[in-house]
């Protein structure tokens, strides 16, 4: 395995510390493009890294949003849904994140853009066309299950890897998949984005300075409000692939598109007899339907999908109607397993996988802080899980809770005392109410951190939420042996007169925070071109780069990630205490909570 140092907490002669304090009291505003400064890799590359992005859903549009031209460019693309192709290319209307591939290299349209990028519909088809195509590396955004075998496929075509959380279904895949970019030397990066959120890594140095004091709790949550036919992961099926009888929404895509023709029939025969000081008001009208008109037909032509040729299955199973007391049967064709794969176990992995992993991840940061940036595995879990609003519709719960043991710093479990010395995580995920949204609370002996969304944190001195807090330093001189030594000696001060230096650092949030998705894509490519540049000089060069840089979230911190989420899953199902053991964290150990040993036999060479 690489010989991975603890994460850095400067870049050359720029040390966080002195950024984030410079940066605080002078209440700036920083844009796009420090991640390379930040985080130590080149501004620009010489040559793009060429890819290809198997996946175009959901969060694959997300990571077509977030590349950056001088980094990657994108030589081909392979989804089996119509839909997926689309905002590939021409992004989604209303949602500045999936921008699409048109935007972000600057093509006028999809004729032009396709003379760039090839098209595949499964993901076999574009690693078999990989070499022709030119490519380097794979982003992979497919659904859970599918992550291990393309993962580990790519990589032995020779291609670099980065792929969407989680890592992978289960702890055996996650080692499977590590143990191939070590026997292969390809970056294998998972898109735990945090790790380059900007934000965070000023939450990890305002710890690791003691600006919090001892950290000994953390809570986090993430709530949304989806309800039983206003479900985010349920999402909308094509007309036909179910009848009314079955779901009463089966003609929802149709009846929007219908909807739309309609007003832009209506806008057509506005346009004719506007006058001059509105023709220009309506003609954006129209253009703006044209292309929601675009974007629903293509949702529509999803229904010609055969999932069941893709390892997606037809299920049925009954349960009782709670309100009227009726069994229902429900019937799951292999479409709906492959649009809604989030609701199954088969194909997903839960709360915990899709939203908790992001979280616990954060919190794991935020302990490794303590600890000069060695990361720390958990102690146990104890959780539960419940279904109390959705319909048994769907394997996966609605509401989990979980509370994790860490070590704290001088943690013995040899020592009565010492044996004590332990970090509380607290962790929900619910739906049907969104209040708080998503985000962590650090509490320490001097102060609590709230993290809210990726893009916001406010700084307190322990409970006084309601006086301004400021980050206050000083040098001091300590002797360590013949020679004095200057440290940077980080508190909090409360200033109940509120000066502006005060205001400036009690709300954290100056920053334009960015939430790490580009960079993460950045410093993978860099790793890419810069270990090229290396093997040009000789294989061992190669080595010795691929060996000392890696990307943040690389397969052992990925594994561990996986681990958590999946651990914590298993916990919640049996609603019991399960104690992680070390070598479920270990790539290298065939030992794996769900008894699985890994083995590579089981995918085609």
């Amino acid at each position: 395995m690489p010989n991975i140092p603890a994460q850095p907490t400067g870049t050359g002669d720029f040390p966080r510390r002195d950024f984030l304090k410079g940066t605080l009291l002078a209440g700036a505003a920083v844009g796009g493009g420090l991640g390379a400064f930040y985080f130590g890799y080149d501004k620009s590359l010489a040559r793009p890294v060429r890819v290809g992005v198997i996946g175009t859903g959901d969060e694959g549009s997300v990571l077509i949003g977030a590349l950056n031209p001088n980094f990657l460019e994108v030589r081909a693309i392979a989804d089996i849904r119509p839909y997926n192709v689309y905002r590939a290319f021409h992004g989604e209307i209303g949602v500045p994140v999936r921008p699409g591939l048109l935007s972000v290299y600057g093509w006028k349209d999809e004729t032009e853009a396709r003379r760039h990028v090839k098209v595949y519909g499964p993901w076999e088809e574009l690693l078999d066309h990989a070499q022709a195509d030119g490519l380097e590396g794979v982003i992979i955004a497919l659904p859970l299950f599918l992550h291990a075998p393309v993962a580990i496929a790519a990589m032995k075509a020779g291609l670099h890897v980065l792929t969407e959380k989680l890592m992978g279904h289960s702890v055996h895949q996650c080692k499977e998949m590590a143990r191939v970019a070590a026997q292969t030397k390809r970056y294998l990066a998972t898109g735990h984005q945090r790790h380059y959120n900007i934000l965070y890594d000023h939450a990890v140095e305002l710890i690791r300075n003691g600006v919090l004091g001892e950290v000994h709790y953390i809570a986090a949550q993430w709530h949304r409000g989806n309800l039983p036919h206003r479900d985010s992961w349920k999402m909308p099926l094509p007309p036909g692939v179910k009848t009314l009888e079955e779901d009463p929404e089966a003609d929802l895509l149709q009846r929007e598109l219908d909807d739309l023709l309609a007003a832009h029939k209506k806008a057509q025969a506005d346009l004719a007899r506007a006058k001059d000081d509105r023709r220009a008001e309506i003609e954006k009208t129209l253009r703006l339907l044209d292309a929601k008109i675009a974007l629903k037909k293509a949702q529509i032509e999803d229904h010609k999908v055969q999932a069941e040729k893709h390892g997606y299955q037809d299920a049925q199973w009954s349960y009782r109607d709670l309100a009227t007391g009726k069994e229902v049967i429900y019937r799951r064709p292999a479409l709906e397993e492959l649009i809604r794969w989030r609701l199954w176990d088969r194909t997903g992995g839960g709360l915990m996988a899709e939203l908790g992993s992001h979280q616990l991840d954060a919190a794991s940061i935020f302990i490794a802080a303590m600890f000069e940036g060695q990361k720390q595995y958990p102690l146990s879990v104890s959780a539960a899980a419940n279904r109390p609003i959705f319909p048994p519709d769907r394997d996966i719960d609605d509401h989990v809770y979980c509370v994790f043991e860490f070590p704290a710093p001088g943690f013995d479990p040899k020592d009565p005392h010492a044996g004590k010395k332990k970090i509380g995580v607290q962790y929900s995920s619910i739906n049907g109410n969104g209040f708080g949204g998503y985000g962590e609370t650090v509490y320490g002996t001097a102060g609590t951190l709230i993290l809210e969304r990726e893009t916001e944190a406010l700084l307190y001195k322990v409970a006084a939420t309601t006086d301004k807090t400021r980050v206050s330093s000083k040098r001091i001189r300590k002797q360590a042996g013949a020679q004095p030594q200057e440290q940077l000696q980080v508190s909090l001060d409360v200033a109940p007169d509120g000066d502006e230096e005060s205001m400036a650092i009690g709300h954290l949030a100056m920053l334009e925070a960015r939430r790490g998705y580009s960079e993460e894509l950045e410093h993978w490519a860099w790793c890419i071109r810069q270990s090229s540049e290396a093997a040009r000089k000789s294989q061992a060069a190669y080595e010795e780069f691929y060996q000392h840089h890696q990307p943040r979230c690389h397969p052992q911190v990925a594994l561990a990630d996986a681990v958590i989420a999946l651990v914590a899953n298993k916990a919640a199902r049996e609603g019991t205490r399960i104690e992680f053991q070390k070598e479920w964290f270990d790539p290298e150990s065939d030992a794996t909570p769900e008894g699985v040993k890994p083995d590579l036999s089981r995918y085609a060479s």
